[in-house]
């Protein structure tokens, strides 16, 4: 769970959004923190209050000046030493998903902590988290997404489902190695599926497909979807990968996505160089 959280907020509805899902995502007891970023010029306290009322509890009202929201999001996140990040989706997304403007999603990453994006309308239908979902191929980023999944479903009674999606390396078109088709690909999935049999108290499940496309689909079974990152990037730090930054767009539900583990922790015994989400979340 977590004890320090950041919420990006403005003047829009996307702001409650983040605000209801952070008090989800918060230890009870833990410090919520709302953060408007701004050019120089705070707008006016009732522009906010939606927000402020919908925390529901006491918090602490951030003026960071910034040019941009997300890059101002990143530095108070460092400051602060927040654990998670909350922002709402983009105002244009479809309703009930999870979709990050572009305004805020090239400062994103790169973030110091764990950043959850809200589905579009959240506060209106905010419910508790009845099933997690986790994005799984059994490397340490899965395992500590599938870790946390668990933590959050132990407080929240939730049931946790996993999903492996295996597909054909892109190597595997370029001539550099065999490509792996048939037999192989038939293997390849069984060999998840009794990964996935293999999870303990997890509603576990492998398919064959795009990984992005795959697990965006997922999405619409849960009430909240945790990925790992494995973007290149500094450790301990939040980057897109090719499949994160999809489900940023895509997803049908309320994303977290984790930061990038320390290259002590992603060498342990549990990583493996096979196929599946793993490799380009």
């Amino acid at each position: 769970m977590f004890e320090n959280v950041l919420v990006g907020v403005d003047g829009k509805p996307n702001a409650r959004d983040a605000v209801a899902l952070a008090r989800r995502l918060a230890d009870r007891g833990g410090q919520l923190t709302l953060g408007h970023v701004h050019r120089g010029e705070m707008p006016s306290i009732e522009l906010l209050d939606p927000a402020l009322a919908a925390a529901g509890v006491e918090v602490e009202l951030k003026s960071i000046v910034a040019s941009h929201p997300g890059a101002g999001l990143h530095q108070q996140a460092e400051r602060q030493h927040a654990d998670l990040l909350v922002v709402g989706s983009c105002s244009r997304g479809l309703f009930g998903r999870a979709t990050l403007g572009d305004d805020t999603r090239d400062a994103l990453n790169g973030a110091p902590c764990a950043v959850a994006v809200a589905a579009r309308g959240y506060a209106e239908t905010s419910t508790p988290i009845e099933t997690i979902g986790v994005a799984y191929d059994g490397s340490p980023e899965s395992a500590a997404a599938l870790e946390l999944a668990r933590e959050l479903a132990a407080s929240s009674g939730a049931n946790v489902k996993a999903l492996e999606v295996v597909s054909i390396p892109s190597l595997a078109f370029t001539g550099i190695v065999p490509a792996a088709i048939g037999d192989s690909i038939e293997a390849m999935v069984e060999s998840a599926k009794a990964r996935m049999n293999a999870l303990a108290d997890v509603d576990g499940k492998a398919i064959y497909g795009l990984p992005g496309e795959e697990l965006a689909a997922f999405s619409e079974q849960v009430d909240l979807l945790v990925v790992g990152s494995r973007g290149y990037g500094p450790v301990k730090r939040l980057v897109l990968g090719s499949t994160s930054n999809y489900l940023a767009s895509h997803a049908r539900s309320s994303l977290l996505v984790l930061p990038r583990l320390a290259a002590s922790q992603a060498d342990g015994p549990e990583a493996r160089s096979g196929v599946g989400v793993g490799a380009e979340i």
